[in-house]
């Protein structure tokens, strides 16, 4: 055994040193490379001397300015450029030829610089390049075939340039190109056909150009095909082809301004169609009649030579924002029926402009909601203006285009320190915390939608989540329509914990904006980097040269190399024998580990009974997903609807969450908290199964989601009563105790009867045990985990998880309950916002007003209790019974008090259930039966009883 480890540690000792040593030799970029950067930079203008670093050195050992470089050698023994970074830099110019010889590159970026002259052909040999990134600049000259012999090209991007010339039929070879975006050029002549054979294109944006001929038809072939943008071309004489109307994929088809004629074919059977503009050509013929898809959120028409009236398919889209039918020749009556079916909320409006037809009556009385705005100036129907009472309608109407702001100055904070740019970050769940951000100039280019307001939230949550931050962690500052149109932004992004991020989480973040690393969106389209300023940031981005190492250096690092080598090779030598002798019981604890549990009480299902159950988990099953994976409706064998949540593959998050939640739910027994019916634990799946919620979530309810209309006062006081008992339960009723962690609109379900329950306990933590003399602490020292918007202040500074802490967002529930807000939007917080109104005395002009009437008084008492549950400090915080008690004191003041019984409820509510119960069987609870869902909906409220 000595003699093995003595030979052993030879080898390792040889190995180690060729290493060591072919590392300090070797850890240089390619000459051929390092030559061409200096050709490059031979060419270009750099006024502000931000390539200056480029004169000394080792390009990848010295950090030269927007040099990228692999981590390790190459089979050649050199390091190679990955990624030539020159975002914004204020170079002019030229591209020299040489930026061919940098065969390893991935990422070629000079974006929104002065750069002149053509894009050099030597580019088409860079077989490796991923992302040509040349847009925002003055290049000229036309495409060149070679660019077509790019075989591993994503994207290509030489937006906002003087681009001339035909598109190249090469390009048809491009057979991993998603991504063109050419808008903003002179290229002129025919769009090739052959580039109908593209089989990865997503996104074929060529609008403001000098494109002629006809657009081909044979584009219906494409496959994945999402956007056709051709805006501002001249198509003169030609006809929108008819196959269009077969393009299974289509999202986005813009084709405003391109001089064409003939019908507007049927683009019914366009199942996934969201935006459609076929405005100022000179179309004819009348509009055709059948219903277009669901998702659409913008039809504009206007500026045809269209005729006839305004057929019906226009209603009962519930997503429709805008509908331009405007200067055209329609006749007919005005429809008065479009926002039928349509549920507004406080961001969502509808336009229609009808304005400079031929319209000469009214269907019906207009009487649209107050979000819906009806332009009828220039139709011959406001000759009657006061007669019709429309002449709120009859007067011109312009662009109506918005930007939006939002302010982060918090009147009652000091100011933050002025050494570097330190701000407040509006949505921290704690008050006042200074944090540096990071400034980023950022815009949709081709959006799917008319009006952003309805999507804030929704973009926020997928900005945040594509970067991989916290919610509160994004913060729009301010968002602007431009030409387009495309909607420009200036996002702030925060650090989380701390007051400033760290160099690598900088680097990280902008390598998944300046990499195209964030998933694409059907709805927000397309992104593009402006800029991404560091600020104060700029120390943590290496600028100035490594010193370049002397011949006694390399020695010195040669020797320590060898006396390194043989102090690991000793170390090496002893774990590869520990590990040995220590493999065999590891491998057999691993696969010990993968035995499927088995929980007494609680049923095991297998997998195939799960795949029955959901179709084979199809989509159309889907009914909903969160970050431990997709939510599934079920049929089971004997006809029991149920939901089954599935952990995403290779979850280890969902692996915890799953053991979690099954030992709380397998003991938790209570009518306001879902039950788990069972799991599934094989086949490497992991499953839990619930009753089924068929009204969903109180989050669904509260952003109209619901087809059964908006919730009463009533019973949204009642569901807020329920999901209170549910915590109270988990608070002093379960045994140990359980303190859910996050407790949020989303996470309260609804029954067939509305009945609350309060659902996913894969975050929750046991309450703590007593100690060694028999006291309990009063917290969980824990990671900070939860929502944003609902994270209690102290536990996210101090880490202490306490009752308190579901008191507090549970506080934040009641608050969406009464407005209809959301708790982070648009860069308001709820608590924030509830609480100013509440102090100025404006309180009932952010209390929803869907709801319908409600007792003023009640209201008041609400909004107090609310904002108590959401105080910063734990100590003014109301316990949970207390809550429950109030609740209930409130239900009293109802207008179906009646049906509440003398006795305290409140006794029955905090009652400790008998040894022999295991669910709350002396609480009492809102009898359902003989209820129906659309007595509750308005305003009809049951009988309590004792349970």
């Amino acid at each position: 055994m000595t003699r093995a480890k003595s030979f052993l540690a030879e080898v390792i000792f040889t190995i180690l040193l060729c290493h060591f040593s072919q590392t300090v030799i070797a850890e240089v970029t390619a000459p051929s490379e390092v030559d061409a950067l200096g050709a490059i930079k031979s060419r270009l203008i750099d006024p502000k001397g931000n390539l200056n670093n480029w004169n000394s050195g080792d390009p990848c050992t010295s950090n030269w300015t927007g040099v990228l470089c692999y981590n390790t050698t190459s089979s050649d023994g050199y390091l190679h450029i990955q990624e030539l970074q020159l975002l914004r830099m204020n170079l002019s110019g030229n591209l020299a030829p040489e930026l061919g010889r940098l065969s390893k590159l991935k990422i070629l970026d000079f974006m929104w610089n002065k750069i002149t002259g053509s894009i050099p052909k030597e580019i088409g040999s860079i077989t490796t390049l991923k992302l040509l990134l040349l847009n925002g600049n003055q290049l000229n000259g036309s495409l060149p075939d070679e660019l077509g012999n790019l075989p591993n090209l994503d994207r290509i991007q030489i937006d906002q340039n003087h681009i001339s010339g035909q598109l190249p039929k090469s390009f048809a070879n491009l057979n991993k190109t998603k991504h063109f975006h050419m808008n903003n050029n002179s290229i002129s002549g025919q769009i090739p056909p052959e580039l109908s054979r593209l089989p990865s294109l997503v996104h074929f944006l060529l609008d403001n150009n000098n494109l002629s001929g006809h657009i081909p038809a044979e584009f219906s072939k494409l496959p994945k095909l999402l956007i056709l943008q051709l805006d501002n071309n001249n198509f003169s004489g030609t006809q929108i082809p008819d196959s269009f109307g077969s393009m299974s994929t289509l999202l986005k088809l813009s084709l405003r301004n391109c001089s064409l004629q003939g019908p507007i074919p049927d683009l019914s059977r366009v199942p996934r169609l969201g935006y459609l503009d076929l405005s100022s050509n000179q179309l004819t013929g009348t509009i055709p009649s059948n219903k277009l898809s669901d998702n659409i959120t913008t039809i504009d028409l206007s500026n045809n030579l269209l005729s006839g009236p305004i057929p019906s398919n226009f209603s009962g889209l519930p997503n429709l924002q805008r509908l331009s039918l405007d200067h055209n020749q329609l006749n007919g009556s005005v429809p008065s029926t479009i926002w039928r079916n349509m549920i507004f909320s406080a961001n969502k409006s509808l336009i229609l402009d009808f304005q400079n037809n031929n319209l000469t009556n009214i269907s019906n009385t207009l009487n649209p909601p107050a979000n819906v705005s009806i332009w009828l100036y220039g139709n011959p129907v406001c000759s009657n203006a006061s007669l019709l009472n429309i002449s709120q309608f009859c007067n011109p109407e312009t662009n109506n285009q918005t930007a939006g702001s939002s302010s982060n100055v918090t009147p009652s904070c000091q100011p933050c320190p002025t050494d570097e740019d330190y701000e407040y970050n509006p949505l921290s769940p704690l008050s006042c915390f200074c944090s540096l951000p990071l400034h980023v100039g950022y815009r949709l280019k081709s959006p799917g939608f008319s009006d952003f307001n309805p999507y804030v939230q929704d973009f926020e949550e997928y900005l945040s989540s594509g970067l991989e931050l916290l919610l509160y962690q994004l913060y729009i500052d301010t968002f602007s329509w431009e030409e387009g149109p495309r909607l420009g932004m200036n996002l702030k992004l925060f650090p989380s914990n701390g007051s400033r991020f760290n160099s690598s989480e900088v680097l990280r973040i902008r390598g998944m904006f300046t990499g195209w690393l964030i998933g694409d969106s059907d709805l927000y389209g397309p992104y593009e980097l402006i800029n991404f300023t560091l600020g104060s940031y700029a120390s943590v981005i290496p600028s100035r040269p490594k010193s370049g190492l002397g011949a006694g250096a390399v020695v010195g690092i040669v020797l320590g190399a060898v006396a390194v080598a043989i102090t690991l090779s000793v170390i090496i030598t002893m774990v590869i024998m520990k590990r040995f002798s220590t493999y065999s019981v590891a491998t057999r604890k691993r696969s010990v580990s993968r035995i499927p549990i088995k929980i007494e009480g609680v049923k095991s299902f297998t997998f195939q009974e799960m795949s029955q159950a959901t179709d084979n988990f199809s989509n159309a099953a889907q009914v909903g997903q969160g970050g431990y994976g997709k939510v599934y409706k079920g049929i089971l064998a004997d006809g029991t609807v149920v939901a089954i949540k599935r952990a995403q593959e290779g979850s280890l998050q969902g692996s915890k969450e799953f053991f979690t939640e099954i030992e709380l739910l397998s003991r938790l027994h209570h009518r306001n908290l879902v039950s788990l019916l069972g799991y599934c634990d094989e086949e490497d799946e992991q499953m839990l199964v619930y009753e089924f919620m068929p009204n969903l979530t109180l989050r669904d309810h509260l952003s109209s989601k619901s087809k059964n209309g908006p919730l009463s006062f009533s019973l949204r006081l009642r569901i807020a009563l329920g999901s209170s008992r549910g915590i109270l339960y988990l608070h002093t009723e379960a045994d140990p105790p359980i303190f859910h962690r996050d407790i949020k609109a989303s996470n309260i379900l609804l029954d067939a009867k509305f009945i609350a329950k309060v659902a996913d306990f894969g975050l929750s933590r046991l309450a703590p045990l007593p100690e060694g003399e028999g006291t309990v602490p009063g917290y969980v020292s824990t990671v900070v985990k939860g929502t944003p918007g609902y994270l209690d202040p102290e536990y996210f500074l101090t880490h202490k998880l306490t009752d308190k802490s579901d008191v507090y967002s549970l506080g934040v529930v009641f608050l969406e309950l009464l407005t209809g807000m959301q708790p982070i939007s648009h860069g308001k917080n709820i608590v924030r916002e509830i609480m100013v109104a509440y102090q100025s005395g404006m309180v009932f002009s952010v209390i929803d007003n869907r709801m319908g009437s409600y007792p003023s008084e009640c209201i008041e008492k609400f909004v107090a209790l609310a904002l108590r549950c959401c105080q910063d400090e734990t100590e003014r915080r109301p316990a949970m019974s207390e809550v429950v008690r109030e609740l209930e004191s409130i239900w009293r003041m109802t207008p179906e008090s009646d049906s509440v019984p003398s006795e305290s409820m409140v006794t029955d509510s905090v009652k400790k259930s008998t040894p022999t119960s295991t669910s709350m069987e002396t609480n009492t609870y809102i009898s359902t039966t003989d209820v129906s869902g659309s007595d509750l909906l308005s305003g009809a409220m049951p009988t309590i009883t004792p349970r």
